[in-house]
């Protein structure tokens, strides 16, 4: 029996969905989460309530469940939790279950966007302009090598929390300090206090068009393939409609990523094309708001993980990708506990 464990399982339905059809009997889906109305509580085989990550007894009620119910492995469906499990992996492991997440230098340098920027120039690709402070921005204008409209959102951040576009000074000087003043009252406010004063970026503003990636590693590291969609429309920062695409500056592009982060397991990527320059904005070395879409174009890659899981590493069965397909996310109503 393969029985897998999803920590702060959020709304990820789709996902608790997919690796229930793929185990077939073969094992139970438990979804953890400090909320018993979170909708992916719903479809696992077994919800558990758990304390914050934040709370200092929340691994040890990690550690407690995952010997309790004998489970294969552990995934995790939250940037703010990634830092909390990556350090903590090889204690967890000891009771003989997988972690499924990458190191903590590879969650260090996708969690905070100015380690992502400075690692993706490092590699030789491209990203937009990145800043922490309204006086390098000045500079920067005043030289003729940054230009309105911007980009400002939280440094350590998650789905597009807090992002505003300015136009003028007079709206950058508003919302970087109206960003500041939300992020004290956020979850991000215990992230961003290791460098307050710095916990806001500003970006240049891409046109172009807007794709997502998810570059995939097995548990050992090792590049498996890139599946790529064009983003149609977007909601609440995450992909609501789009359409598969597959095209070898995205797979070129997905394994000098992956041959130099070395992450563990899927890898969500948003890049733009600009200019016919293919600039990457994110890093989230977890299974993102795309994947659907990739999974529904044909790859597999929840079957990848368990096939890993089992100690097969055979990575091609899954793998019957197609371009040219769309797909929407549509809301549904499910019944969840009222208390």
């Amino acid at each position: 029996m393969t029985n897998i464990l999803f920590t702060c399982a959020g709304r990820r339905n789709y996902l608790i969905n997919y690796f229930k059809d793929e185990l077939k009997g073969h094992g139970k889906i438990f979804a953890v989460d400090m909320s018993n109305s979170a909708p992916a509580m719903v479809d696992a085989d077994v919800a558990i309530i758990v304390p914050s990550i934040y709370d200092e007894s929340y691994i040890s009620v990690l550690k407690d469940i995952i010997k309790k119910h004998k489970i294969s492995a552990v995934i995790s469906l939250n940037d703010l939790e990634l830092p909390i499990l990556s350090k903590y992996k090889h204690d967890l492991e000891k009771t003989g279950t997988n972690i499924i997440i990458s190191n903590e230098e590879v969650i260090d340098i996708a969690f905070d966007k100015v380690k992502t920027f400075n690692f993706i120039k490092s590699i030789g690709l491209n990203t937009p302009q990145t800043f922490t402070t309204i006086s390098d921005v000045k500079v920067a204008i005043a030289n003729g090598v940054l230009n309105f409209p911007l980009v400002v959102k939280p440094r350590w951040g998650s789905a597009s929390i807090g992002i505003d576009f300015p136009n003028t000074f007079e709206e950058l000087e508003l919302s970087y300090k109206l960003q500041q003043l939300k992020l004290k009252k956020s979850i991000l406010n215990i992230v961003s206090q290791q460098d307050f004063d710095n916990a806001i970026i500003i970006q240049e503003k891409l046109d172009g068009k807007e794709y997502g990636l998810d570059i995939v590693n097995n548990l050992h590291g090792n590049y498996v393939g890139t599946f790529a969609k064009e983003k149609l429309s977007m909601r609440s920062g995450e992909t609501d409609k789009a359409i598969s695409v597959i095209n070898e500056r995205f797979e070129k592009l997905g394994k000098k990523i992956s041959e130099n982060l070395k992450h563990i397991g899927n890898l969500d990527c948003d890049i733009f094309i600009a200019n016919n320059k293919l600039y990457i904005l994110e890093l989230n070395p977890r299974f993102g708001g795309g994947y659907p879409f990739s999974h529904e174009a044909g790859v597999n890659i929840v079957g990848m993980y368990i096939d890993w899981i089992k100690g097969n590493n055979n990575s091609s069965q899954g793998n019957n990708y197609e371009a040219g397909l769309a797909f929407s996310k549509c809301d549904k109503m499910m019944q969840i506990p009222n208390s």
